[in-house]
């Protein structure tokens, strides 16, 4: 089989395909970003959009995850639009102002001679659908639910309905990404081919027990377009030992708890640096704790450079790019201490439903990063 299968992300093999045909694009850059500003800074304060209910972000994420993530074109698609995983509904004039915005967007990115992620992937779908490419048997996709609707159409196109040529695997439990899919959408079924996974091999049952409180009450639809709350699994393999929440005082104090987890568990027999894991939400957090255990003498190994090959050094990453994998002892580090508690509506008042969409996507993404630990969990809270 060497030579013979070809291992990459979606982003990736749209960049090569394009490349392969000559078709002309730019890698995503600063453009999109000044695009995305000019067309937010020319709402009217009078918009829909300028409520205090919600933020640029939620409205960035329904162009880019719910409008350009399906390939939409016109409004009359949109306005129809169920938008599979928001929990705020729109009404048809709030919806017009987001297509407005999309289309401000749009033009601001073809003026400055630029494309986004999302305009490489439906580039790459478009040309196969010219001109189909027959170099595969079979495709298998792995985090399935955190892909888009052009994503999935693309990958579709690669072998069509040929029997055992799409494979999908996927937890719609895990999606860390704002709006969602099914594959009705993409007339693609599952009628009778479908299968749950419900055993656990990988955590042990505290650890397990430990993250499904992050999910307990999350509502979710899964890729068939069937609701699910909370984790599902029905049975675990292994136990051991109950994870640690450290809530720390201070950088310095959370800096030094860390340091001192990863030397105690590095005295477990058969447990490396190698197979330990630093997690955390953000890119300059990583950096943070990259610089604090180097500082220590602990050697690191940066998760964007990290290749698959055995190497004896502490891996550090966001939990994004964790997805997929797993280690023996995982650190979840800078980790918002209101993300671990329950919130009520006496606390905060009562969240709106757009408030409610991030809590859930953040607290899920807390869930795949304690799901990544084999044997052991170390929590660390900064107040």
């Amino acid at each position: 089989m060497v030579g013979r299968v070809d291992f990459m992300g979606v982003h990736a093999f749209s960049k090569r395909l394009l490349d392969e045909r000559g078709i002309a694009y730019r890698v995503p850059r600063r453009e999109a970003r000044l695009a995305f500003d000019d067309a937010w800074n020319a709402i009217r304060a009078s918009s829909p959009l300028r409520s205090a209910r919600f933020t640029r972000r939620y409205w960035e994420d329904e162009v880019k995850h719910v409008i350009k993530g399906r390939g939409l074109t016109r409004f009359e698609e949109y306005a129809d639009l169920s938008r599979v995983g928001r929990k705020h509904a729109l009404p048809l004039e709030t919806r017009q102002a987001v297509w407005d915005l999309y289309d401000a967007y749009a033009t601001g990115l073809r003026k400055r001679g630029g494309t986004d992620w999302e305009d490489v992937v439906l580039m790459a779908r478009d040309a196969l659908r010219e001109r189909p490419l027959d170099r595969y048997g079979a495709v298998i996709v792995d985090e399935a639910q955190d892909l888009s609707c052009a994503m999935v159409s693309m990958l579709h196109t690669l072998v069509g309905d040929r029997q055992d040529g799409l494979t999908l695997i996927g937890d719609g439990q895990q999606t860390i990404y704002p709006g969602g899919y099914t594959l009705g959408e993409l007339g693609i079924s599952l009628a009778g081919r479908g299968v749950v996974l419900d055993v656990n091999h990988r955590n042990t049952a505290e650890v397990l027990e430990f993250a499904k409180q992050m999910v307990a009450d999350d509502q979710f639809v899964d890729i068939e377009g069937v609701d699910g709350v909370g984790d599902a699994v029905s049975a675990v393999t292994r136990s051991g030992s109950v994870p640690t929440v450290h809530r720390a005082t201070s950088s310095g104090d959370h800096d030094a708890a860390m340091v001192a987890r990863i030397r105690q568990v590095l005295h477990l027999v058969g447990t490396g640096h190698g197979d330990v894991g630093v997690l955390t939400a953000t890119n300059q957090q990583a950096d943070e704790v990259t610089a604090a255990l180097r500082v220590a003498g602990i050697p690191v190994v940066p998760m964007q450079r990290y290749d698959g090959r055995t190497v004896d050094a502490v891996k550090v990453g966001t939990i994004k790019r964790a997805k997929g994998l797993e280690f023996k002892q995982v650190l979840l580090a800078h980790v918002k201490g209101r993300l671990l508690a329950e919130q009520t509506a006496a606390q905060t008042g009562v969240p709106s439903e757009a408030d409610r969409e991030r809590r859930e996507l953040d607290r899920r993404e807390l869930y795949v990063g304690m799901t990544r630990a084999r044997d052991g969990l170390w929590v660390g809270v900064l107040r």
